[in-house]
């Protein structure tokens, strides 16, 4: 079965493939096969992530899954949630994407620490919703979502990771997303808990099981 992954990134297809794999799920970048990306004008993650999905589906009259992800800072109201990525409005300033994403980042912890300055709620969480799809019209989606709790740092911590990784501190790790390493972060990630949800839901209501093995016996 094809699934396909409504996101062009490519570190989220390389996790969620090596996860789905015993599904026997193929799994393929939307970019992979021409499909642009969907419009995503919803407040909520779960609202935003069906409409990848459906977009997706939509466009190869088959199966498809999608994320929506972002912090959510409980003094700020839920903020940044759904517009994490652009939390901060500032101007294309390379046409290199790699370079954008970094200064973009940089304006999002700035205006994050700004607008927490004073306050001594720090509560926050990262918070990853996926929904998948056998079509596009499918009247019973899959949903599972990932939370984890953390405290927003009074100041950047650590080199590793993207976003707001170093100023998400993890209470129960004593470390900020940005002090851990690949793999200990994608072991317990707000990404990592809802994949491992999808992976069970897909089991019990997709009826989908290990690959059979090909040899005799």
């Amino acid at each position: 079965m094809r699934l396909v992954l409504a996101s062009n990134n490519p570190g989220k297809l390389a996790e969620l493939q090596s996860l789905f794999a015993p599904l026997g799920l193929a799994l393929v970048a939307q970019r992979s096969l021409d499909i642009g990306e969907a419009e995503e004008p919803h407040a909520t993650f779960v609202e935003n992530a069906l409409a990848k999905a459906r977009h997706a589906a939509r466009a190869v009259n088959g199966a498809a899954i999608a994320d929506d992800s972002g912090l959510v800072v409980d003094a700020l109201g839920g903020a940044p949630g759904v517009v994490s990525a652009h939390f901060a409005s500032i101007e294309l300033t390379s046409i290199d994407r790699e370079q954008h994403r970094r200064t973009q980042d940089a304006a999002n912890n700035a205006l994050l620490l700004e607008r927490l300055r004073g306050r001594h709620d720090r509560s926050a969480r990262f918070v990853s919703t996926l929904v998948a799809l056998r079509r596009a019209d499918d009247p019973e989606p899959l949903v599972a979502t990932g939370r984890w709790e953390a405290t927003i740092a009074e100041a950047p911590r650590g080199d590793r990771g993207f976003g707001y990784d170093p100023l998400v501190f993890i209470d129960a790790l004593g470390k900020t997303v940005a002090e851990l390493d690949t793999a200990a972060k994608n072991a317990v990630s707000h990404r990592a808990l809802a994949a491992r949800q999808m992976l069970a839901l897909m089991r019990e209501v997709w009826r989908l099981g290990p690959v059979a093995s090909s040899g005799s016996g």
